[in-house]
């Protein structure tokens, strides 16, 4: 008897995670109340809380029921030509409307209308913000597979197109309740994506010392590309001269410009931000202006407590 019972209690545990994975499990459910509302305080400034989530799987005929009038439909493009739907209801969408051109959201009635296509410029960036935090969220769970890589491609304001643009597969549905604007408004976001995925597998992480060092070696060769790849500008000025709007505006093609105070063997080194870094005199190398740094400046700085070292690319002679 005491044996089967416990074959049949391990025989419902394997049939529940078998729900679970068919239904996409507990790391979906947890990224996308994270993206969801990470994007819309990092993108709108708006307080958006997740007060249920619940997950399915539904056919198309079941997925194209679900659009409640006057809601927003994203279409999503994902990985191997996948497609998928993000549906906020119009209390949402208001909110996210709202949040961008009234600073706040609002607690009066409903307008009823139809979104706009301008409505779909407005929201789409938040929607990609959220996508790409639930893809990041996910980047070493299994769920990554069927979640990753979708992102906002046009958006509709009529449900009945759907039928012929998306596959006749199964799809994930995650319809998330949301609380926006500290409970001024509530609504529903509907994300549903095709359940068998068709995007990369997580990457497998690796633990203990061995992943230190991977971490470390990778930081450091990181780090060193960045640091070679850095480009630094300097100007070399001969010399300025101040002159009046009008007589800007009034140069002709050929006219020439008295430089006070110019000398070819005192050439600032000025950085981007105008701060005076090095000196250096004019003359040539291989056949191409050069600039040879000198005493001056740099020695004052460097006598200072401040060590540069500067070694400009020669000036390619145009005449």
């Amino acid at each position: 008897m005491a044996e089967a019972q416990q074959d049949g209690v391990i025989r419902r545990k394997i049939a529940a995670a078998k729900a679970l994975l068919a239904e996409g499990g507990p790391g979906a459910d947890r990224a996308w109340r994270l993206g969801l509302a990470r994007a819309a305080r990092d993108r709108l400034s708006l307080s958006v809380e997740v007060t249920t989530l619940a997950m399915q799987r539904q056919s198309l005929a079941e997925l194209l029921e679900l659009p409640p009038q006057q809601a927003l439909i994203a279409v999503l493009q994902g990985p191997a030509e996948g497609m998928g739907l993000l549906i906020l209801t119009p209390p949402v969408l208001a909110a996210m409307i709202e949040a961008q051109t009234l600073g706040k959201v609002s607690t009066s009635a409903l307008a009823s209308r139809k979104p706009t296509r301008t409505d779909a410029a407005m929201v789409a960036p938040t929607l990609d913000a959220a996508l790409e935090g639930l893809e990041q969220a996910l980047a070493q769970e299994a769920d990554l597979h069927w979640a990753g890589s979708f992102r906002y491609a046009s958006f509709l304001d009529d449900p009945r197109p759907l039928g012929l643009l998306l596959e006749d597969i199964d799809y994930r549905v995650l319809t998330a309740e949301l609380s926006l604007g500290l409970g001024a408004r509530q609504g529903a976001v509907i994300l549903a994506l095709p359940a068998e995925g068709k995007g990369v597998m997580p990457a497998v992480a690796v633990s203990g010392p061995e992943a230190a060092a991977q971490s470390g070696l990778a930081f450091a060769q990181a780090l060193a590309e960045q640091v070679e790849e850095t480009a630094c500008v300097l100007d070399a000025v001969v010399s300025r001269v101040s002159l009046s709007l009008s007589r800007v505006l009034g140069l002709k093609v050929g006219e020439m410009l008295t430089l006070p105070r110019a000398a070819i063997d005192r050439i600032q080194f000025e950085g981007m931000d105008g701060r005076r870094l090095a000196e250096g005199r004019l003359g040539q190398n291989r056949g191409m202006r050069a600039i040879r740094l000198t005493s001056g400046e740099a020695q004052a700085r460097k006598a200072a407590g401040v060590d540069i070292s500067v070694v400009p690319e020669p000036l390619r002679q145009t005449g």
